[in-house]
C-alpha cells in the first residue's frame, strides 16, 4: 500500500502526491534518478551514473523503513515519480540527533514548489522523531537556487568542502548548511 503523506496543488496546476517509498517504487526510482543525473550537475552523480541494481535499491527502501529517524518519500504526478528526498539520522548514539538530508526534483518540476513541499516534509518528520534536532545539507556553491530554497526554509551556511565536486576537470565547492531544530 503506498500510503500518501501529503497532496498539494503545484504552482502549474498540478495534483503533487508526496508518499513514503516501498519496495515496489526500485525501478521506477532508479529510471529516475538516471534521468535528473544528466538534467543539471548540482547532483553527486551525473546521467546514466546511478549504478545500483533493482535488488540494491530494494534493500536501502529497506533499510529505510527500518529506521524510526529516517524517511525517504516520493513526489509523485500523474503516477510518475517527479521528486526523490531523504533525511535519516545514523543509529551511532552520539551522533544520532543529527540527520543528512537530500533532495532532487525532475528539471520540468523546478520553481513550481515541488522542493519546498517536499523540504517541509522532510523537517516535520524530523522535528516529530524528538531524535533529530539538527539537519545538514551539502549543496554545490553554483547552485543558486538550491541555496535560495534551504535558505528559505532556515538552513544556514556553516562551511565549505573546498573543491568537493569535479565535473568535466572543473572543481566546484560544496556549501555545507545546517538547520537546527532546537
Amino acid at each position: 500500500m503506498n500510503e500518501i503523506i501529503r497532496s498539494t496543488k503545484l504552482k502549474n496546476g498540478s495534483d503533487l502526491v508526496l508518499r513514503e517509498v516501498n519496495i515496489n517504487d526500485a525501478e521506477a526510482m532508479l529510471q529516475y534518478l538516471n534521468i535528473v543525473g544528466g538534467e543539471s550537475d548540482n547532483l553527486l552523480f551525473g546521467a546514466n551514473e546511478f549504478c545500483l541494481t533493482v535488488e540494491q535499491e530494494k534493500n536501502y527502501i529497506e533499510s529505510m523503513r527500518e529506521n524510526d529517524n529516517a524517511l525517504m518519500a516520493i513526489g509523485v504526478i500523474d503516477g510518475q515519480i517527479i521528486s526523490i528526498a531523504q533525511v535519516a539520522a545514523p543509529p551511532r548514539k552520539r551522533i544520532a540527533h543529527n540527520g543528512e538530508l537530500a533532495i532532487s526534483v525532475k528539471k520540468e518540476y523546478w520553481s513550481m514548489g515541488v522542493g519546498t513541499e517536499m523540504m517541509k516534509l522532510l523537517i516535520d518528520f524530523a522535528k516529530s522523531t524528538s531524535v533529530i534536532k539538527n539537519i545538514s545539507l551539502g549543496v554545490k556553491s553554483d547552485n543558486e537556487k538550491g541555496i535560495k530554497l534551504y535558505e528559505k526554509m532556515g538552513f544556514e551556511k556553516v562551511g565549505v568542502h573546498r573543491n568537493f565536486f569535479n565535473i568535466d576537470g572543473k572543481y566546484f565547492h560544496e556549501i555545507l548548511m545546517d538547520l537546527y531544530l532546537e
